[in-house]
């Protein structure tokens, strides 16, 4: 069999790392497509050796990008989370960092044309039907990608993509809560009972006390991955965000959450503002940030924070009543404009733009970079 070649982009978007493809170099067929992309990434497989994928979540994404037909946007971005160890690639979620890279991918391949010193790039999020702002630096007709902003998560500095989520409420179930409710108390099978809040801002999350689990809510991943009962309290996780899938109807039986919905909702343990030393052993003042969260995807804590995850904090910072909201209200007050929120490696800002006590758009700056173009093999 003739191997068949595909042109692609490698970019870093915030702190993950996607492969960008033309949506007309791919078939029309989705399952097609599919086997297509997880044969590029090398899945499944643990260490995908045999294909582009990072062998880890945040490393493993594809970003599938056309010229828009839409009047409000001028190019669509329709997001893959490629499954690692499974042939799976989740198609119900947006990646707020990758989306931090669209922008930057339209205008260097000529589907936006540059304006200099900062091209707006309208974005339109096909997974959750909603619209992105990215207003992108430009010089000599191509991104700008140097620059003195630091993101946490990243290595070095970069120049300053500012990305405006645009209506970010209800971008999976239609509203800010889908059980109708700012907090659940939700019993497991065997009894245990928690207090959580499901939110649903640019992606899902469902929210958990830190305590709840038997956790400080500062811990790394490296950190929270030795501790002896790690796993017992993965599966506890894991139980809770099927519960949130089984409220947001992805399925008919929360145990069915697991293979049928991995990537979405997301799920995260939080605390108060009590300081930690993050992973690149910095030093985290309490009075520094606002709320310490952790967050989880494919089953594992994450590294850094997701972006739709940020906007979904916000989010919930602005639902009376929410566990975030109970967090922060005390410093913040009721209506919460700024949010500065303690992941493992650092802090993420976060701001809203607020319209009588409800959210118009969040916005947060990030990072990109090109990485390599050229062609993927697939047979």
């Amino acid at each position: 069999m003739t191997d068949r070649r595909i042109y692609c982009v490698i970019m870093r978007g915030g702190t993950s790392k996607a492969v960008f493809l033309h949506d007309n170099d791919l078939p029309q067929d989705e399952k097609e497509r599919e086997q297509i992309i997880l044969r590029a990434f090398g899945s499944p497989d643990p260490r995908q050796i045999d294909g582009l994928g990072g062998a880890n979540s945040s490393t493993s994404k594809v970003a599938v990008i056309s010229v828009s037909k839409r009047a409000d946007a001028d190019i669509d971005y329709d997001f893959g989370q490629v499954s690692v160890d499974s042939a799976y690639v989740g198609r119900k979620m947006n990646c707020g960092n990758i989306s931090a890279a669209a922008g930057p991918f339209a205008i260097d391949e000529g589907l936006v044309k540059a304006v200099e010193p900062y091209t707006t790039v309208r974005i339109f999020n096909v997974n959750t039907q909603k619209r992105i702002i990215a207003k992108v630096p430009v010089k000599n007709g191509k991104t700008l990608y140097t620059g003195d902003y630091a993101i946490s998560g990243v290595p070095k500095t970069a120049s300053r993509i500012d990305l405006e989520f645009i209506d970010p409420i209800g971008a999976v179930s239609g509203k800010a809560l889908p059980t109708g409710q700012a907090r659940d108390e939700i019993t497991l099978a065997d009894g245990r009972k928690f207090t959580v809040s499901l939110v649903d801002a640019a992606n899902p999350v469902v929210f958990v006390r830190a305590e709840e689990l038997g956790l400080k809510g500062t811990e790394l991943p490296g950190e929270y991955e030795s501790l002896p009962h790690h796993q017992e309290i993965s599966a506890t996780i894991e139980q809770i965000r099927c519960w949130a899938a089984y409220k947001l109807q992805f399925v008919d039986d929360p145990q069915k959450a697991t293979f049928a919905c991995p990537e979405l909702p997301k799920i995260a343990f939080c605390t108060g503002s009590i300081g930690y030393t993050d992973a690149t052993g910095r030093a985290i003042k309490a009075d520094d940030y606002d709320v310490t969260a952790r967050l989880f995807s494919m089953g594992k804590m994450i590294q850094a924070y997701m972006v739709t995850g940020t906007v979904c904090t916000m989010a919930a910072a602005n639902c009376r009543g929410s566990l975030i909201h109970e967090l922060v209200s005390p410093r913040l007050g009721d209506a919460v404009s700024s949010l500065r929120i303690g992941h493992p490696f650092g802090i993420i800002d976060v701001g809203a733009r607020l319209e009588n006590g409800e959210i118009e758009s969040v916005t947060v700056g990030r990072t990109a970079r090109r990485l390599m173009e050229g062609w993927v093999y697939v047979d």
